[in-house]
Order: C-alpha cells, then sequence, then structure tokens
C-alpha cells in the first residue's frame, strides 16, 4: 500500500515512526530490525534521519544497550498515537470491505482472567459486533507497554504504581486484596502456631517482582517479621499455581480474585491471615488520548457489568 511514501507531516514519515515504536518495543536495534526485515543500518539511519528532523536523541546508549530518553518518552506518546489511528482507519476500511468487525485487542492481568473475563465475553458475544477479539496475559508492566504502542487497546486489571500511569486513564470497578491460598489438607490451616514463623517450611509462590502486587506482597511481609523465605517460586501462570498448590504443601500468595472460584468450591482454602491492608483498585486502564471504537465500548460495558456481578457473589 505503500506506507512508506505516507508523511504524518512535512517531515516525519511513516517509516520513521514504525521504526522509531519497534526499537522502543524491543529495546534493541538487532531485533527491531528482524522484525521490520530489514538491516540494521537501514534501522540505524532512519533512527537518525528522525533524530535529525526532530532535533534531539531519541536513544542513548546503556551498557551493552539502548534505552529511550526523555525526549523519546514524550515523542512516544505521540508516536503511539498516531499509528494507532492509522491502525484503526486501516482496519475500519478493510472491516468495512470484509463486513467484519473492528478488532479489539485486550490485555487481562491474572486477576480478572478467571472470574470477570469469561462472563464479559459471554454478554459481549451476544451483542453479536461480529468484532475480532483478542486477550492477552501477562505482567502490568509488559501490558502496559504494549498500551503505550497501541498493540493493545484495553488494560483489565489492578491501577498501576503512579509512575507508570503517566498518559493512561483508570476506571475503577472494584477493589480487592492479597492472599494466602494453598491445599484443602494443608497443616496451616489447623495449626495452632503463628502461620508467619511457619511459612520458611513451605514452598512459596509470590508474585513476579515486575508485577502490580509485588510491592504489597513484601511490605506485608516484613510487616508481619517475614524477613526471608528460603523457598520462593515466581510465577505469573494462574495454571501453574493451581496445579501446584494442589498436588504439594506450597503455599500461593495471589489475588483474590483468581483463586475466587477455587475457594468456593473447596479445592483451594485460604489462610486464616487478615490481608485487608493489601486491597487496592481493579479497573479498566486505556490510552487518554484514544476514543474508543463503539465495539470497545460495548465490551467495557459487558466487563463493568461482570464485574460488579464478580464481586458481590
Amino acid at each position: 500500500m505503500g506506507y512508506e511514501m505516507l508523511m504524518i507531516d512535512s517531515r516525519i514519515k511513516f517509516r520513521h515512526l514504525q521504526t522509531f515504536l519497534e526499537v522502543a518495543r524491543q529495546k534493541s536495534v538487532m531485533k527491531a530490525a528482524a522484525i521490520l526485515h530489514i538491516s540494521q543500518p537501514a534501522v540505524t539511519k532512519t533512527i537518525r534521519e528522525m533524530e535529525s528532523e526532530l532535533g534531539v536523541a531519541v536513544f542513548e546508549r546503556d551498557g551493552r544497550g539502548i534505552r529511550i530518553t526523555r525526549y523519546g518518552e514524550v515523542f512516544l506518546r505521540h508516536a503511539g498515537a498516531a499509528i494507532t489511528a492509522l491502525r484503526q482507519g486501516i482496519d475500519s476500511v478493510s472491516n468495512e470491505r470484509s463486513r467484519e468487525g473492528v478488532p479489539i485487542r485486550i490485555g487481562a492481568l491474572p486477576t480478572v482472567s478467571t472470574r470477570v473475563m469469561p462472563h464479559a465475553i459471554s454478554l459481549f458475544l451476544k451483542e453479536e459486533t461480529q468484532s475480532r477479539i483478542k486477550i492477552v496475559t501477562g505482567e502490568n508492566a509488559v501490558l502496559l507497554e504494549q498500551l503505550r504502542l497501541g498493540d493493545l487497546d484495553l488494560v483489565v486489571g489492578r491501577l498501576a504504581a503512579p509512575e507508570k500511569m503517566t498518559g493512561f486513564s483508570f476506571e475503577h470497578l472494584y477493589s480487592e486484596q492479597v492472599v494466602f491460598v494453598v491445599g484443602a489438607s494443608h497443616p496451616l490451616l489447623n495449626s495452632q502456631e503463628d502461620i508467619f514463623s511457619r511459612l520458611a517450611e513451605f514452598p512459596i509462590l509470590m508474585p513476579t517482582r515486575a508485577s502490580i502486587i509485588r510491592p504489597f506482597v513484601d511490605r506485608f511481609l516484613i510487616a508481619n517479621g517475614v524477613a526471608t523465605l528460603p523457598t520462593q517460586i515466581e510465577t505469573v501462570s494462574d495454571a501453574f499455581g493451581r496445579a501446584f498448590v494442589r498436588s504439594s504443601k506450597a503455599v500461593w500468595i495471589i489475588s483474590s480474585g483468581v483463586v475466587a472460584d477455587d475457594v468456593d468450591d473447596g479445592s483451594l482454602a485460604l489462610l486464616p491471615i487478615d490481608t485487608s491492608e493489601t486491597r487496592g483498585p481493579v479497573g479498566l486502564t486505556m490510552r487518554a488520548d484514544i476514543t474508543p471504537s463503539l465495539p470497545l465500548m460495548i465490551l467495557m460495558q459487558t466487563i463493568r457489568e461482570a464485574a460488579v456481578e464478580a464481586s458481590t457473589t
């Protein structure tokens, strides 16, 4: 379609933005070149052309790698918006020709993937928008970066730290807390001793360091006298966590929404620990500069309805 000839303005072309966004996403010229199917020198030349037009450096060396500069961070917000708008225009035309609905790309954190999203998607499908839906899961930092770069339209999960929310809007749906979950026959369920003093005896499944709830967990453990846990396993996989806890004496520290159904059916049990201080808001995160399509607005409404039902059951 000749996108390389498309001018975003009189100086910056589409290929500049495309290359810039891919380098920002991969944090590597080599990886960006492989994905774009062009040579590394071509990537470097394109970035230098763009920097020359802007009059500032958008990347700088960081040891053996590169990192985006402050000027680059500012430009990233606008470049992402431009690419997103262009993609929406292309999608609208191609979908009109093929009579398909507008595609919707959702990032869902584990806390909502199990209890909220299945019901929300069921409600959405009843609306017959014909939209194609893509749902991805992963660490919060990864999903927010994909949202910032225009690869996702919406992220559903816990509110990120304030410094991570620049350029985003957040709509609160409900609040939930971190819980300590074990198998139904775990020895700590009937222990008369202080649970915190015995945690070191068991494998502990922890949220990863990039997850939203990890700082809450670390502070909670320290506040209750737990300085170290010898056997820690970090994971974002709720499937692994569920299977491992059921088949071992492990303790899983996780958001309550991830295991709510398992606790309800008795396959997992909550340790009697007051974790109310770890409560935090769960909701919808979007780019502040993007107007959602009609199908996305409908999906957001079905997520709201599913969240209300999940938080009251």
